[in-house]
């Protein structure tokens, strides 16, 4: 039986769909919101709005680049939570008409999860190459930073995560006080290819366990920037590339040790990033070092799906349909949760 899933993916302030087909990615449609870039970040009223004007031209694009009728579909995913209630309600409440109008079933999709499950997104039938169980994957977004155990496609633990500031927030407020704009992390990465990483050194901070903390980075680079521009108030501009460079590395240095750790502590060489930092090129660099000096098989995804996106949900929605495992219209979005 061919199983066909439209995934809707409405959290933030960017409105996705895609189709899958027994696995494979027939289509992933992303319309972003450059509306907030006026504001230094999302403005949640302006996101809700956008997403209803968005989601039905979106989702029409997505049945129509993958080539098949929405009588085609199997049953629709959709992302429940956690991100900003607005915007989930648009994603939910279109999946639910759908869903009555098509009499197919709904699967509701844990954005975090799905974040994870973007490995096994398949661009055609041939790929192959996925992580094996258990894996770790290393989630790093705008608003989280986890440490996850993957055992299953469903059994997943989160061992470790921020206990303050996730590391999107360090890079995107450290910008935004260096005037780079929003968001600032693009930004950040981009200059600090010309600058020199050890031009200066923040604070990393001392957690227990496998926690994360970027706080206290955040504060000492504040700090650095005030006592600085008193001597220099041309300071920044002057560094620019050297403060993004050596905030890029700190923030890199701080992830990869916690990551480290869970991997050498519980015996998992399979190991993965995911989430809209997993773009950030020091990042990605760090993983194949890692595999060289660990022996890791590691696992980065394609840009495409770092961000958010509907592939990820329609793919985890697909593994959840051979599962059984359906929603009832009356399913309502949450904004915070954990894995």
């Amino acid at each position: 039986m061919t199983v066909t899933i439209l995934g809707i993916e409405s959290s933030c302030d960017d409105t996705s769909a895609s189709v899958i087909r027994d696995g494979v990615m027939l289509s992933n449609v992303i319309a972003g919101q450059a509306v907030h870039e006026a504001y230094g970040g999302v403005v949640p009223e302006l996101a809700s709005r956008a997403h209803q004007q968005n989601i039905i031209p979106v989702v029409a694009e997505a049945i129509r680049r993958a080539g098949i009728d929405r009588r085609e579909l199997t049953a629709v995913a959709f992302t429940r939570g956690p991100g900003l209630m607005g915007s989930l309600l648009v994603g939910t409440s279109f999946a639910k008409g759908l869903s009555l109008s098509l009499d197919i079933p709904m699967i509701e999709v844990n954005h975090l999860q799905a974040h994870v499950l973007a490995h096994f997104i398949r661009e055609t039938p041939g790929d192959a190459r996925q992580p094996s169980f258990p894996f770790l994957c290393l989630l790093v977004s705008g608003g989280n930073s986890q440490i996850i155990r993957v055992d299953s496609y469903r059994d997943m633990t989160v061992i470790g995560q921020t206990i303050d500031d996730a590391a999107g927030e360090a890079f995107d407020k450290c910008a935004k006080v260096m005037g780079l704009g929003y968001p600032g992390g693009p930004v950040v990465d981009r200059l600090a290819a010309e600058g020199n990483p050890k031009a200066f050194n923040f604070s990393k901070p001392h957690v227990a366990g496998y926690d994360y903390s970027f706080s206290g980075l955040k504060t000492s680079f504040l700090y650095t920037l005030r006592d600085r521009l008193k001597e220099d108030p041309g300071f920044i501009e002057k560094n620019r590339p050297d403060l993004c460079a050596s905030l890029q590395a700190t923030v890199v240095e701080i992830l990869m040790d916690k990551l480290r750790r869970a991997a050498r502590d519980l015996g998992i060489r399979e190991v993965a990033v995911a989430g809209g930092v997993s773009a950030n090129s020091a990042l990605r660099d760090a993983f194949p070092d890692h595999a060289r000096r660990f022996g890791w098989n590691v696992y980065i995804p394609k840009f495409a799906f770092t961000t958010d996106n509907a592939a990820m949900v329609a793919i985890t929605g697909y593994y959840k349909y051979l599962d059984g495992d359906f929603c009832s219209v009356d399913a309502v979005p949450f904004s915070r949760v954990v894995i």
